[in-house]
């Protein structure tokens, strides 16, 4: 069985309001061979829907990916150049979500 995946979620640009304006978490997320839980960012954001997003879930996800108007950084890089929602998560990543989206 593989070990337990810390990592480190942010929310920015007021994407943290959706989750009781906390900006910063710092999660563990069970291991791979975990069948709930393979290690992609596409199960990571069912596992942020269901742990952490207390509020508007439409305002965060669209389909089973973010909604258009969320940047999402993995290790400071734009996930797109990482594999998007088929990234694997590793120990200590950092994935940060700032939303682009502002009223007016």
């Amino acid at each position: 069985m593989a070990a337990p995946i810390a990592v480190h979620l942010e929310f920015g640009g007021g994407a943290e309001l959706l989750f009781n304006g906390v900006k910063e978490h710092h999660v563990t997320l069970p291991g791979q061979s975990e069948p709930c839980f393979p290690g992609d960012v596409k199960q990571l954001l069912v596992w942020i829907q269901q742990n952490l997003l207390k509020e508007r879930p439409e305002l965060f996800v669209q389909g089973d990916s973010v909604r258009p108007g969320i940047l999402v950084l993995i290790n400071d890089a734009d996930w797109e150049l990482m594999g998007e929602l088929d990234y694997q998560l590793q120990d200590q990543d950092n994935v940060v979500f700032i939303s682009t989206l502002h009223g007016g």
